[in-house]
């Protein structure tokens, strides 16, 4: 919707600026957002508020001169009644179109459009990378994450924030982080201080403190900020950074801090990338780290925790990994992580830099991870999504104690098994789903057996969602040994939303993700196929929208 007719539509009042020159206009703040035009033709440019003389927030973004191809917004609910200066350093001439409102532009379309996800959580608008600061806390499920609230593309690394009750259902809340004079936000993790060992608490509230990387052009730095209003509102530790490390390591790539309470030593522990790998360090406070051990081979975006074997609470492992979602399985004595196995992957594809919640209550005890899907959505003002909340399990296998992956049972809610059938040719499984395979969501699960030691599966519109080579072990091209090596059977749990597909195979043994696309001109639809393969038996689930 073009502005105008928007300003027209909602009876907003357009930003008529008390002063206007090349580069910068000024307006008093009557409303909840600020809409501004992007085009992505446009070069980036500096924008800067001020209020009373003193800098706000600064941020790049493609202004539109002309037509803009999308909309952002500033949501300005802190600053209401204040006077705001904003400045430009590149073509102002899209000044005049930014404007307020109590809606931000296109909400009345917002989760509607043609290719939102409709079970995958995506930003309103944006970019969005990495989870962060994941925890649960007094019944709701934070999801920090890396965005940009400019741009559909990388810049201006800040911490959105979502909350949700159960996991599916997501309120976008106000950015947590915003890039300050130390460096834009980067990854990092969030914890609940119940014993107030960094003093933040306040008359019996307990801080929700979270852990960052500050990057700038020179170093990454490790900083803290607290909350005191369930992550609502954030004030930055005024002795930022807690550490640097830069010196030691002799390169920049010191970031992704990831901390939890070591209750065996009454102490806090961090976890984070340096170089070429990941460093634990300790800490009683939150503030003073002691650098204790590391371990080599992983990249970014550290995890360290605890899982039973087979369900034994007796009997545990902890696992190690990194953004890449490989794994070593070992023991941890709250300073050194001895590694017994792996390195290992139980998960393949878009998903990258995935991380689990903290704080989930000992009478739960799941260990619950959500990864970012490096995918894209066509036409659509934002990028990047996240994954399916998946639980993660440690078992017993032919080649040891692997992790597994399998969507949270909260998942549930939103499919509706419509059809089931048993014993099919593959001929006839595609007759069934020929009146699915335009079904913008959709869930299906299969088990296959194959007759030949070749290669067979399901493709739709030519792009193959399953390619089970039994001659090479490889699942789409990545090796994968079923726990009985002389079967023929394999069975994947399918969900098919707008833009992007994910499989689980084998009740989690192993996962992978993808865009969603098909052959041009390919008409074919869902289509089982191999050489005389049966198709053991067939699901078919309808799939709710999460977006209310």
């Amino acid at each position: 919707m073009k502005a105008k007719l928007a300003l027209l539509a909602f009876g907003v009042i357009f930003i008529l600026a008390q002063s206007v020159n090349a580069a910068d206009i000024t307006l008093k703040i009557t409303r909840k957002y600020l809409n501004l035009p992007v085009s992505q033709k446009q070069e980036r440019g500096f924008m800067k508020f001020e209020v009373s003389g003193k800098q706000e927030r600064s941020f790049k973004i493609r202004l539109a001169a002309n037509e803009p191809d999308y909309w952002v917004f500033c949501d300005m609910t802190a600053l209401q009644g204040q006077t705001v200066k904003i400045s430009y350093d590149g073509d102002a001439s899209g000044l005049s179109r930014i404007y307020e409102d109590d809606k931000i532009a296109g909400q009345d379309s917002l989760y509607q459009e043609k290719n939102r996800p409709q079970f995958h959580f995506t930003t309103k608008r944006g970019w969005i990378n990495d989870p962060n600061g994941m925890i649960f806390y007094e019944g709701e499920y934070h999801l920090f994450y890396q965005h940009n609230p400019y741009e559909k593309e990388w810049e201006n690394m800040s911490w959105g924030h979502a909350v949700s009750k159960d996991m599916i259902h997501w309120n976008e809340l106000a950015t947590a982080l915003s890039p300050d004079n130390l460096g834009t936000m980067f990854s990092g993790s969030a914890v609940i201080d119940y014993n107030n060992t960094a003093g933040f608490n306040k008359a019996g509230t307990p801080a929700m403190v979270a852990i960052y990387t500050a990057d700038n052009a020179d170093r990454q730095i490790q900083c803290v900020a607290y909350s005191l209003d369930k992550g609502r509102t954030w004030t930055k530790y005024d002795k930022n950074p807690v550490i640097d490390s830069k010196a030691k390591w002799n390169s920049k790539d010191t970031r992704d801090p990831r901390v939890f309470w070591y209750k065996p030593g009454n102490h806090w522990v961090m976890v984070l990338n340096e170089r070429d790998g990941h460093t634990v360090y300790t800490s009683k406070n939150l503030k003073d780290w002691n650098a204790e051990s590391h371990v080599t081979g992983f990249w970014e975006c550290p995890d360290l925790f605890e899982l039973p074997v087979d369900g034994d609470k007796n009997r545990t492992k902890w696992v190690m990994y990194g953004a890449s979602s490989t794994y070593m399985i070992g023991s941890f004595d709250g300073k050194t992580f001895k590694p017994e196995s792996g390195k290992y992957y139980y998960t393949t594809g878009s998903i990258y830099a995935a991380q689990t919640f903290t704080n989930i209550p000992e009478s739960d005890g799941r260990r619950i991870q959500m990864g970012w899907g490096r995918l894209q959505h066509p036409g659509m003002p934002f990028n990047g999504m996240m994954l399916m909340p998946t639980e993660l399990t440690l078992r017993t296998t032919k080649d040891g104690i692997r992790m597994f992956s399998t969507p949270v049972k909260e998942t549930n809610q939103l499919f509706n098994r419509i059809n089931r059938w048993p014993a099919l040719t593959a001929s006839d499984a595609n007759a069934k789903l020929k009146g699915f395979s335009n079904a913008d969501r959709l869930r299906i699960k299969a088990t296959i057996k194959l007759s030949h030691a070749t290669n067979a599966g399901l493709n739709l519109f030519g792009q193959r969602i399953l390619d089970y080579d039994l001659n090479f072990n490889l699942v789409n091209k990545v090796f994968y040994s079923p726990e009985n090596i002389t079967s023929t059977e394999i069975t994947a749990d399918i969900f098919i939303d707008r833009t992007s597909i994910e499989v689980f195979i084998d009740g989690g043994a192993y996962s992978y993700s993808m865009e969603r696309k098909m052959e041009p001109g390919n008409k074919e639809g869902f289509h089982f196929w191999g050489n005389g393969i049966d198709v053991k038996e067939l699901e078919v689930f309808q799939v709710g929208s999460a977006w209310k």
